[in-house]
């Protein structure tokens, strides 16, 4: 099943893809065309988290979504860190199109304070962590039930990581399975 290119006004995010960057982890760009793509049931569960966030008054920010498996082996070989990265040789979820990184905007555009960047591979980026302020505090679990609700899974490391609660079952794409590819 091809992937679908989330892409305004189509969807109604706006596209801030970082590993297109060098502001990213890594430091460098890894793809070399920023885009994002998801398996139709993800698109789907974005469709439903988009409305829910146009509730609040809010936006989504999408910083990464389809990562072919190419892109997940040089993060791996740059940080192999399996607490906030997955090890490739099991497939990570974006490279199945089923994870999206993500953050809540306001009406004007700017990020709500989660209490670190995204990508940031220390402690203080856990769902759960209380060493940030409360206002971030809330307004990472404002994005945890928006994307709860619409039928996404997070990841307890990562406040930014959603993915599906399947994810698993879908299989692991890789640049060729983009048309242009990415990389």
């Amino acid at each position: 099943m091809p992937l679908v290119p989330i892409v305004p006004p189509a969807y109604d995010v706006d596209l801030d893809i970082a590993y297109a960057t060098s502001r990213n982890f890594t430091g460098a760009p890894i793809y070399r065309r920023a885009a994002a793509y998801l398996h139709p049931d993800a698109a789907a569960a974005l469709t439903r988290a988009i409305a829910l966030a146009h509730e609040q008054g809010l936006r989504l920010k999408i910083f990464d979504a389809f990562r072919p498996a190419e892109a997940q082996w040089k993060m791996w070989n740059h940080t192999p860190d399996p607490e906030f990265l997955a090890d490739p040789r099991r497939g990570s979820p974006h490279s199945r199109g089923a994870a999206v990184d993500l953050t809540l905007i306001d009406a004007s555009g700017k990020e709500l304070d989660m209490g670190t960047a995204f990508d940031t591979f220390k402690r203080q980026s856990h769902h759960a962590n209380t060493e940030i302020a409360a206002a971030a505090q809330r307004n990472r679990l404002l994005l945890l039930g928006l994307m709860t609700s619409a039928g996404w899974d997070f990841y307890r490391n990562e406040w930014w990581h959603y993915q599906l609660f399947d994810a698993r079952r879908y299989p692991v794409l890789g640049n060729a399975d983009v048309e242009g590819g990415m990389m």
